[in-house]
């Protein structure tokens, strides 16, 4: 089982391991395109900053990033799970599991990103500031150039199993799963659901979808589930006392979507 992540916004400061090792990192295949963007944005963050906050999307209050930025080749790295620290990974708590489920996530979990393509939760990285969404003067919208790079080793890093597609809509722009892999595919969307005068309604709830889609994760790394297509992810889910609905695609060699649904939210 191949589980795709998006990355979070908020980060940890940089750690105090080596610097980043580029070569090191996994799915080599990327080397050339993340050489690109880390050229363009360690370039643009040095050359100006009023230029680069508007580039990258940042408020004032965030001047700050851009000085990491301009600072990733000699910054101190750290586990890329350890870097991410939104509420999706919070739910996760990567550093609470055991011994186990860890490897199991080493394996298994791939973090999709603007600078790097995707990592894995073991590759060490620096603190960065740099989402999917952003256009890079030199290289345009970072979705649209991961599309190629990513088109060349999704396939071999998918394999023949599983792929849980958790990420956001901005981080699905750099790799679409195609063929037999998207046959293999599942997303989850999160539903509130809650009566109202007698009658449910549901709604989706950003903060609440990102920690539920946390604590799925946790919990299939931690049953040690192993399931090998959509339809035995479905029933793995209930076994594991979600409320999960879901149908067949209409067409084959499409992705299955699932809905997770829940009474409680926190």
């Amino acid at each position: 089982m191949l589980v795709l992540l998006p990355p979070s916004e908020g980060k940890a400061t940089s750690g105090r391991g080596a610097p980043l090792k580029p070569e090191s990192l996994s799915l080599p295949g990327l080397a050339g395109a993340r050489a690109a963007v880390l050229d363009e944005l360690v370039g643009l963050c040095l050359a100006d900053e009023d230029k680069a906050r508007a580039v990258l999307g940042l408020s004032e209050g965030l001047r700050g990033e851009i000085a990491k930025n301009a600072e990733l080749r000699t910054a101190g790295t750290r586990p890329a799970g350890q870097v991410y620290t939104g509420v999706l990974y919070d739910a996760l708590d990567l550093a609470s599991l055991d011994t186990a489920a860890r490897r199991r996530a080493g394996k298994s979990l791939l973090v999709f990103s603007g600078l790097w393509g995707a990592v894995r939760v073991g590759d060490r990285i620096p603190s960065y500031r740099c989402s999917m969404g952003v256009n890079l003067p030199g290289l345009g919208a970072l979705g649209p150039f991961w599309r190629a790079p990513m088109d060349a080793v999704m396939p071999e890093v998918a394999g023949d199993g599983l792929v849980l597609d958790l990420r956001s809509s901005a981080y699905m722009a750099a790799w679409k799963p195609k063929g037999g892999t998207a046959a293999r595919t599942a997303s989850v969307r999160v539903l509130h659901s809650q009566l109202v005068d007698g009658v449910e309604k549901r709604s989706v709830v950003s903060h609440f979808n990102k920690a539920t889609k946390g604590r799925i994760v946790r919990d299939l790394l931690v049953a040690g589930a192993r399931p090998g297509k959509p339809a035995q992810l479905v029933e793995t889910l209930r076994d594991l006392g979600y409320t999960v609905e879901a149908a067949a695609p209409a067409r084959a060699g499409q992705p299955w979507a699932l809905d997770v649904v829940v009474t409680e939210i926190h």
